[in-house]
């Protein structure tokens, strides 16, 4: 089966789950697709997912290696190549509290990674001081919202010079290969001409490598979650490097509840916080909020 056009060009995930209907995510909501390759909105007339299709789809997504893709896939997710991540569950066998392995796996949920260019050109000023110079950003949202094609545009204007400002050289350290989309060394994402890239890194020993190696102007990653990511963040701070970061969340007061959120708070590590929703589409600006 294969989806149409104008299906795909406006997909912003793909839902696979066993014995129910194939569904798509859009701008509009959650449609169902038909045998046909058409949207729909009745589940009953919608292509039911076989085991088969499970099967096929792990198969490919994982180039018939799941040894390869084993660490991943306990952490939830596999990164294809174009940056589209997918979220992969199952049932999990499980010794002392914690996942060692993943069985049966028949439920996909693809995040459809677009590059847009100039997605903050209208965003960028205001995360520069009177200098000219980076203010150290945070941007938080709810899943599927923007955040890392908003990241990847930002270091790719900072790295060109654009938007009032100078070239920076630009590291962005990126765990899940969503924001660079790496392919044998080489970003398949515009990220500018002045981007390291350290892709695959975890974000601790990432930003240490990079505060360390590159000489970074401006640190950028994605998706801070534990408290000692955001150790990493502050230990950048103090190195005197500026970072632009993302984190799940939908007000800078409730993310200050979680220990890695507090943490950051305590230490005073971003002048600005960004807001994103979906409220108009992904990437929608709700609020921009100066801390310093």
């Amino acid at each position: 089966m294969n989806l149409a056009k104008d299906v795909q060009d406006s997909i912003l995930e793909v839902r696979i789950r066993q014995g129910r209907p194939l569904s798509v995510v859009n701008s509009k909501g959650i449609f169902f697709v038909s045998p046909a390759g058409r949207l729909t909105v009745s589940a009953q007339t919608a292509y039911k997912v076989s085991w088969e299709d499970c099967r096929m789809t792990l198969q490919l997504m994982t180039r018939s290696s799941l040894y390869m893709v084993q660490d991943q896939l306990l952490s939830g997710f596999i990164t294809l190549p174009g940056g589209h991540r997918v979220g992969i569950s199952g049932t999990a066998f499980v010794e002392a509290g914690d996942a060692l392995n993943i069985r049966h796996m028949a439920q996909f949920n693809i995040r459809v990674a677009r590059e847009v260019i100039d997605a903050a050109q209208d965003l960028l000023p205001s995360l520069l001081d009177e200098q000219g110079r980076v203010r150290s950003t945070l941007i938080i949202s709810p899943p599927g919202c923007g955040k890392t094609t908003l990241i990847r545009d930002i270091a790719r204007q900072l790295s060109k010079g654009q938007g009032g400002a100078c070239r920076h050289n630009v590291v962005v350290v990126d765990e899940r290969s969503e924001i660079a989309a790496v392919r044998r060394g080489e970003p398949q994402m515009d990220l500018g001409p002045a981007t390291d890239v350290l892709d695959g890194y975890p974000k601790v020993s990432g930003l240490m490598l990079a505060i360390r190696a590159l000489a970074p102007d401006v640190l950028i990653t994605d998706e801070l979650g534990t408290r000692e990511e955001a150790q990493a963040v502050v230990e950048a701070m103090t190195a005197g490097i500026p970072i632009v970061a993302t984190i799940h969340g939908n007000s800078w007061e409730k993310v200050r509840l979680r220990p890695a959120g507090a943490l950051l708070a305590d230490f005073k590590v971003f002048q600005c916080v960004v807001i994103l929703s979906r409220r108009n589409g992904p990437g929608t600006l709700e609020q921009i909020k100066r801390l310093d």
